[in-house]
């Protein structure tokens, strides 16, 4: 069945609960035998066979290097990452609690050598946010509306960014239109994810060539800050960007079961709220939207409303901005924004390659190596190393130099691969 699938172009495989599924367990079912022992013996590791088998078969066939195998699952066991597989948290409920969750729960997958963790943005099961009138939908219900801004913008910062779900309509047009705060902050969401595919895909290799991941928990850069060895509601995306998602309702009542949107009144997802974030020690911080500096070691206090997401850019960090796209590839890399962050030195490798197939494994792929010395206000783009069929030869990189509060566009340089250094 997956190759006659796989054969009429199917790109993925949501492979749901790999593991015998109990619905009405029974403490004996564990010690049902099994060519290996009892079940309880073997029951973890079968999600990592069940996985491996799909992956390993696929890239057997004649045409399985064709596209890179993509499996979610629901079931994991260490180095089930290996298999192109990406867990997710399972069927959880809409409510701001199981949005809490998701945040540690990520970063303790993270920590066990599985990088590719997401969950269902909204939450799974939303009815208890619908209710029994004719405009009864959880999607016109502010309690709901509010939930699903903040999981999506946490979604940004996760490996996958999918929205699914039961009992509720997830696509953003039926959340209002342009013009409108929910709409708006969702389209926000989905925009920002997709300007920093050029930092995510490069993050990507480094997960797959060095043993990295995506989602860090703040002790694994900042271990002198004692500060931070237990904050589980903040993360490293990468090395540069700090996440600090609203994870609590500002304009709802947190009422996780409730229908009834009564009493609520009119709600006005523009109007200033304050939330509390930690900033580790040891460097500075640029916030992503105003551009203002903080200095690391402290708590502060931000200004959100319903489309903020409170994100920071560590200085020195060197990032690319991608193209305004509706999907992956529409257009190509070849007038991206590098936008420096002043304040320490920096480096960053670009990493591209054909997007699709495991041609890179035998050399077929491309890394810019950007350095930044700050102390000199220099950035040093070098020489492009290796190379693959399609591969843009001449482009443009609009350099960007970020100041406390500021932004100016430095100047405009062409690349063809031959070293190249930039006066700030």
């Amino acid at each position: 069945h997956l190759t006659r699938l796989f054969n009429l172009d199917i790109d993925g495989w949501w492979m749901d609960s790999t593991e015998p599924d109990h619905m009405d367990f029974k403490e004996e079912d564990l010690d049902l035998p099994t060519a290996m022992g009892p079940w309880r013996r073997v029951r973890n590791a079968f999600p990592l066979m069940a996985v491996g088998g799909v992956y390993e078969n696929q890239r057997s066939m004649a045409n399985g290097n064709d596209k890179r195998v993509l499996i979610l699952t629901r079931s994991v066991f260490a180095g089930q990452q290996r298999y192109g597989s990406n867990t997710w948290s399972g069927d959880v409920q809409s409510n701001w609690n199981s949005l809490r969750a998701q945040v540690p729960a990520g970063l303790n997958f993270a920590l066990t050598g599985n990088p590719n963790f997401n969950s269902d943005l909204g939450g799974f099961f939303a009815n208890s946010y619908n209710e029994r009138s004719q405009d009864g939908s959880a999607t016109q219900n502010p309690l709901y509306q509010e939930l699903y801004v903040r999981w999506m913008q946490y979604g940004v910062f996760c490996p996958m960014m999918r929205s699914h779900g039961t009992e509720v309509p997830r696509e953003l047009y039926y959340y209002g239109s342009a013009g409108e705060p929910v709409y708006d902050a969702l389209l926000g969401a989905v925009k920002l994810r997709y300007t920093l595919l050029p930092y995510i895909y490069s993050l990507a290799h480094d997960v797959s060539a060095n043993n990295g991941t995506y989602q860090r928990a703040l002790m694994m850069d900042f271990r002198d800050d004692r500060n931070v060895w237990n904050i589980g509601n903040e993360f490293m995306f990468g090395r540069s960007l700090l996440v600090a998602p609203v994870l609590e309702a500002k304009y709802t009542p947190e009422r996780a079961m409730s229908k009834s949107r009564s009493g609520i009144g009119n709600v006005d997802f523009i109007e200033p709220k304050t939330t509390k974030l930690y900033l580790p020690a040891g460097t500075g911080w640029y916030d992503y939207e105003t551009l203002q500096m903080h200095e690391g070691g402290q708590e502060i206090e931000r200004s959100v409303n319903i489309k903020s997401i409170p994100l920071y850019v560590k200085a020195g960090t060197i990032l690319p901005i991608g193209p305004d796209v509706q999907y992956s590839t529409e257009k190509p890399w070849d007038d991206l924004e590098i936008r420096v962050f002043s304040g320490a030195n920096g480096e960053f490798c670009l990493y591209e390659d054909e997007f699709d197939n495991y041609n890179y494994e035998n050399g077929a792929f491309s890394t810019i190596d950007f350095k930044y010395d700050n102390k000199a206000r220099q950035l040093t783009i070098g020489a492009r190393n290796s190379s693959y069929e399609g591969m843009i030869q001449e482009r443009t990189f609009r350099i960007t130099v970020v100041t406390d509060g500021h932004k100016r566009e430095v100047k405009t340089v062409t690349y063809t691969g031959k070293k190249i250094k930039v006066s700030l």
